[in-house]
């Protein structure tokens, strides 16, 4: 149950896509999860929470009992289909307009705290904060400044406008949670956040659902036999996800040695996303052009104990990000004993850990060392499974939202008191508004 001074009821934001949507395509992904997860975490410690996220169907209720406890409103903010993304940014004033009317239905002190996820949802966030009078606690989970510096040859950069929305964001918040240091250390060095307003909060891994098993079992469920060599990418289809430094890889491991060509699979788990929707066939195409499109699968999302199959079924897991703010599928992955041979940016070397291989750089001849290396070495791989599983076990999503918890009490507290931005905004007391 919840504890003294926990919030009685916490409102998140996520306005570009649902908790309720299938991750891996579209823009559905780890935010989706890290709402859905949380939500469920608070909700059985008694904190009730409203989720508000964009209508995109007239056929999607006003709203849905996720969970008891757990209810997702559906905000109507311009057309339901045909909106991208980058889209949005025209729809938060109406976004907005629609989330506060439905708070005009509850009493002024209905909600504790606002939670936003990602820089469309925290704009709204600053808002009906300041409307409600209640702490804004914002998570970025990607930040445009990051993705720039880190950006596939020929993808779109991130326009000038999100950086500013960002800034704004950040400097609105009454607390900001980062996935891992380096990510706190990107809001404080990229976006100029108080090192005292942001805290720590690693995601979770749903550990029930991920867990190790038979991988037998695992590759007849999935229909994988049992002496191929399996390689798996879990993840949305776009440059960002750099899923074609795989298949270059799986290439090269073959131009090599031609009779790999035997036991060699790779499965891309996912659909295409962000602008990978403008080129949707292109990693089909490359997989043609490389001459491999015999060894490579792909397979549409699937839900989480169908993909937890599939993670046991893989000999290895994938995870080439070029910018990855923590990395839950390498997570998830590592739960169920798969090591992970994954990039070296972002949160990835804290989620991974002993439990798997580090690459630095996309070359897809290193990467087809690393993979191969490993391939090869039954005994290093049974090593990574068994640390994989212990490192996994400190990611359970009851931890994360232990310390999320954490961080409300802070806000609420600091705010009440008419303060911002930790210990250094005390010279700062006034009335606890907004900039």
């Amino acid at each position: 149950m919840a504890g003294a001074g926990d919030p009685r009821r916490v409102a998140m934001v996520s306005v570009h896509t649902s908790p309720l949507e299938q991750p891996g395509t579209g823009d559905a992904g780890g935010l989706n999860v890290y709402v859905a997860e949380t939500a469920r975490e608070l909700a059985a410690r008694g904190v009730e929470v409203d989720v508000f996220t964009r209508r995109t169907s007239g056929d999607v209720p006003v709203t849905v009992e996720l969970v008891p406890g757990v209810t997702v409103r559906h905000v109507t903010a311009g057309p339901y289909e045909g909106l991208s993304k980058n889209d949005l940014p025209g729809q938060l004033c109406a976004f907005s307009a629609g989330t506060m009317h439905a708070g005009l239905a509850v009493p002024e002190d209905h909600y504790d705290v606002v939670h936003s996820h990602y820089w469309l949802s925290g704009q709204v966030g600053w808002l009906v904060a300041d409307r409600w009078r209640v702490a804004l606690v914002h998570t970025m989970h990607t930040m445009a400044r990051v993705k720039n510096r880190l950006l596939a040859e020929g993808d779109t950069p991130e326009p000038r406008g999100r950086e500013i929305g960002e800034a704004q964001v950040v400097e609105a918040a009454d607390r900001l949670v980062a996935n891992t240091d380096d990510e706190a250390r990107d809001l404080v060095e990229l976006y100029g956040a108080d090192p005292a307003a942001v805290s720590v909060v690693p995601p979770g891994v749903d550990l029930t659902t991920f867990r190790p098993g038979d991988r037998t079992a695992a590759r007849r469920a999935v229909g994988v036999p049992d002496d191929d060599e399996l390689l798996l990418f879990v993840g949305r289809i776009q440059p960002l996800k750099a899923p074609d430094v795989l298949l270059r890889a799986a290439h090269e491991i073959v131009r090599r040695d031609p009779s790999r060509g035997a036991r060699l699979r790779v499965a891309v788990l996912g659909g295409p996303s962000g602008s990978g929707l403008d080129r949707p066939t292109e990693l089909v195409d490359l997989a043609r052009g490389l001459g491999i499109a015999d060894l490579v699968h792909f397979v549409p999302p699937v839900g989480r104990a169908e993909l937890a199959q599939w993670y046991r079924a893989a000999d290895l897991v994938v995870v080439p990000s070029r910018s990855e703010s923590f990395g839950l599928v390498a997570v998830e992955a590592l739960a169920c004993g798969t090591p992970v041979v994954a990039a070296d940016v972002g949160g990835l070397p804290t989620a991974v850990g002993d439990a798997g291989v580090l690459v630095r750089g996309h070359d897809p001849a290193v990467w087809a060392r690393s993979l191969d290396d490993l391939l090869a070495d039954d005994t290093r791989r049974e090593t990574l499974s068994r640390n994989a599983i212990e490192h996994a076990s400190r990611f359970g999503w009851g931890a994360t939202t232990d310390r999320l918890l954490s961080v409300y009490r802070d806000a609420m507290a600091r705010y009440a008191a008419g303060l911002r931005g930790g210990p250094s905004a005390l010279a700062d007391a006034g009335t606890g508004s907004r900039p």
